[in-house]
């Protein structure tokens, strides 16, 4: 009786304790570990807790899960990160890549020639402390965090959360939660050498996976009563598997985050562990797939789960988060050392105070800021104005003390044959916004270019440029006679070399930032020989044409184009006037003439993959005709060429000479998958002397060719192979070109 009276009482205080507990509005705690591309199977996870009606009353997280937990607790829900995460171009975050018109015109060139930069500061190479200043990434999570900026607690978010950091001057641990929260998780996921370090509080943080991957310990300390954890970490290679040197490296950095999960896993309530293993730390092309793993993960553990959601009963909704359209700015507040003006800043970032402006236009203002290259960083945050409506920016710079740089580039096309560009860059030689340039080419045509220009945005800008071209081609004799001479040979090809120094001095102005106008002065030096006839016996070269020019100049450019190479969508127009004044001794009957061409050009997609790019240009000379080199000569394909030569598909290099010309293209290029083009090519035009003496250009087609080729953008730049031919001329022309033009 007695024992049976002592289970009687137990049952009953077990009963009312089960009782309790089962009336307890369970806490739940979530722990998201880092792991790169593989953390995006965390969204996966997230969709299920949601549909299974799971409450997430504190995330922590750490590098990718510090950035999809920090998104979580401000309020989106999983379903929301599916849709956001799939938007997202990884590769322009990733890289930095920042669109081509929020460049300046010298930028673009800039950015178009080099494959390589590195700083070069005391001649010693640095190599840059990461591949991405993370501008890009920072941008995105301040705008989707828009809603919340105003939350400095982390504590106080919809979701209570802190992430972890790593302070890479001493190794030890930080945990961030409070402040901005954008900087924050920035900070948690800069892993070492592809983000640069972000210093928060005087502390230089980068990736906290570093020191702790899973922070379930921190988490515990918060008060939860379960934690349900998801583990996205590497696993130990086999020996099979360890077949490089960064294998290695990784598997001994794995070695104690590996070791420390053994107690952790022991400590997680409901452990999920997608399979992530034919993944890598960058496979955000595989978005979809790696969701997917997490959502089956997760399922895995679904009767767990589900008792949870069960045992809670006190449970919050989503609220709808409206995108972020437009901000009323009423102060500018710029903090930071740094040696360019607020009015240069503000410049670049087309900012007023007690302005509108769409959240879209104040982007690219960040990109233009950006893109100068004279910031490592630029963290901003809008803070609520305390009387009136709107919001107070405040920002802090970081600028770049990098002012010297060293650029190389390769190229190889059939004009200029084998080039290796090296380049030494100086910006703030003698004022702030100067720069100066010296590109030394090698190669088969040993050429030079220097360049000296001061920015000064759109006021009036100062250059200074001095460029050295030669090479040597077999070209039909009109392209350096004049017609009376022509009689006098018997030759169908001259070998000509050609030796071309041209130095400019001018000024330009932007009226915005796509469209300039540049006026200036021009002196150059031509040297025109060939071997091929010799008039006397003793004679080594003749000579058609040794003169100094000198010109005015006035240029108009409009340059939308997304892409200089492959053009998707935009508009470019190019505009020259050249009035050449004086010639040297060489030309002793020489008298004033004037070269006027225009292009217009225009890309349209049709598909995300197929676009068209159309162009229409045309040229004139007025006045002395006795030096014909300076007519406008078609043949050839490419960019960045020299006095009047005009790319023309079917024929070679310099091949129709005339005083005046017109020519039309079209060209239709699919991406087959990304960054591999196929095009096709179309052009006709009429060249000759006196072709607007009358309307004959306007009835007949005397010049056409095609080109089908194949491309391939890499960081080198393309890498392509034409075929053209020409059904007039009944000719076929193969081109190569492997690298940025220059």
């Amino acid at each position: 009786m007695k024992y049976i009276l002592t289970i009687l009482i137990v049952f009953v205080c077990f009963s009312g304790f089960s009782q309790e507990l089962g009336e307890k509005d369970v806490k739940v705690g979530l722990v998201l570990s880092g792991g790169g591309a593989k953390g995006l199977a965390h969204i996966g996870v997230l969709k299920v807790l949601d549909s299974l009606g799971v409450q997430v009353d504190y995330v922590a997280g750490t590098s990718m899960g510090a950035i999809i937990g920090a998104l979580y607790a401000s309020g989106y829900s999983g379903k929301q990160l599916d849709s956001i995460f799939k938007s997202v171009n990884f590769n322009d975050i990733l890289n930095d890549n920042l669109p081509r018109a929020s460049k300046t015109f010298y930028e673009r060139d800039n950015y178009e020639k080099y494959a390589v930069t590195l700083p070069f500061d005391h001649f010693k190479i640095k190599l840059p402390s990461a591949l991405s200043r993370g501008q890009n990434a920072y941008g995105l999570m301040s705008k989707l965090t828009m809603h919340v900026n105003t939350v400095k607690d982390f504590s106080k978010l919809p979701i209570p959360f802190f992430c972890i950091a790593t302070n890479v001057e001493t190794g030890e641990k930080v945990i961030l939660d409070e402040g901005n929260l954008a900087q924050a998780v920035m900070a948690s996921g800069a892993f070492p050498s592809l983000f640069q370090p972000v210093v928060i509080n005087d502390q230089v943080l980068i990736d906290g996976g570093v020191v702790n991957n899973y922070p379930i310990d921190e988490l515990k300390e918060k008060g939860v009563d379960v934690i349900i954890g998801v583990d996205v970490q590497d696993g130990l290679m086999s020996r099979e598997e360890l077949t490089s040197a960064p294998d290695v490296l990784l598997q001994v950095n794995n070695f104690r985050t590996i070791n420390d999960m053994k107690q952790k896993v022991k400590n997680t309530d409901v452990y999920i562990k997608p399979n992530i293993v034919d993944f890598s730390v960058i496979s955000f092309s595989e978005l979809k797939k790696i969701i997917d793993t997490g959502a089956r993960a997760t399922l895995d553990q679904v009767n767990a789960l589900t008792e949870i959601s069960n045992q809670q009963t006190n449970k919050k909704r989503y609220a709808v988060i409206k995108p972020v359209d437009s901000i009323k700015i009423n102060s500018i507040e710029l903090t930071g050392k740094t040696d360019y003006t607020r009015a240069y800043v503000l410049g670049k970032l087309k900012l007023k105070t007690e302005g509108k402006i769409s959240y879209k236009d104040f982007n690219r203002g960040v990109n233009n800021l950006i893109a100068t290259n004279n910031f490592k960083s630029f963290f901003f945050e809008f803070e609520p104005s305390d009387t009136i409506s709107g919001y107070d920016l405040k920002a802090e710079l970081n600028e770049s003390r990098e002012t010297t740089f060293l650029k190389l580039g390769v190229h190889y096309n059939d004009l200029y044959k084998s080039s290796a560009l090296v380049n030494f860059t100086k910006k703030k030689l003698l004022t702030n916004n100067d720069l100066v340039s010296f590109d030394f080419i090698l190669g088969d045509n040993i050429r030079y270019n220097f360049e000296y220009y001061i920015d000064k945005g759109f006021y009036w800008s100062i250059g200074l440029n001095a460029r050295y071209d030669r090479f040597n081609k077999n070209v039909s004799p009109e392209i350096v006679m004049v017609p009376e001479d022509l009689n006098s040979i018997n030759v169908n090809k001259l070998a000509i070399q050609v030796r071309d120094f041209t130095s400019q001095f001018y000024l330009q102005t932007l009226f915005r930032k796509d469209f300039s106008l540049t006026l200036g002065a021009e002196y150059k030096r031509l040297k025109i020989t060939s071997e091929t006839i010799l008039n006397d016996t003793n004679q080594e070269e003749s000579v058609f044409e040794k003169s100094d020019y000198v010109s005015l100049f006035g240029k108009l450019k409009f340059d939308t184009y997304d892409n200089k190479y492959f053009p998707k969508k935009g508009v470019l127009f190019n505009a020259d006037l050249h009035t050449y004044l004086y010639a040297s001794e060489f030309r002793e009957d020489f008298k004033s003439f004037s070269i006027a061409k225009a292009s217009f050009g225009y890309s349209q997609p049709f598909s995300k993959r197929f676009s068209a790019n159309i162009t229409t240009e045309a040229g004139f000379r007025v006045g002395q005709k006795t030096n014909p080199y300076l007519n406008f000569v078609l043949g050839g394909y490419g960019s960045h060429l020299i006095n009047n030569y005009t790319p023309f598909y079917g024929y070679d290099f310099l091949s129709i000479s005339g005083d005046s010309y017109v020519k039309s293209a079209l060209t239709l290029d699919y991406e087959i998958f990304k960054k591999n083009h196929l095009n096709f090519a179309v052009n006709i035009a009429n060249v000759g002397d006196h072709l607007f003496g009358n309307t004959n250009w306007l009835s007949t087609i005397d010049y056409t060719g095609y080109a089908v080729g194949y491309a391939l953008e890499t960081f080198i730049g393309p890498i392509e192979v034409k075929y053209s031919w020409s059904p007039e001329a009944r000719n076929n022309v193969w081109f190569f070109n492997v690298g940025f033009w220059f």
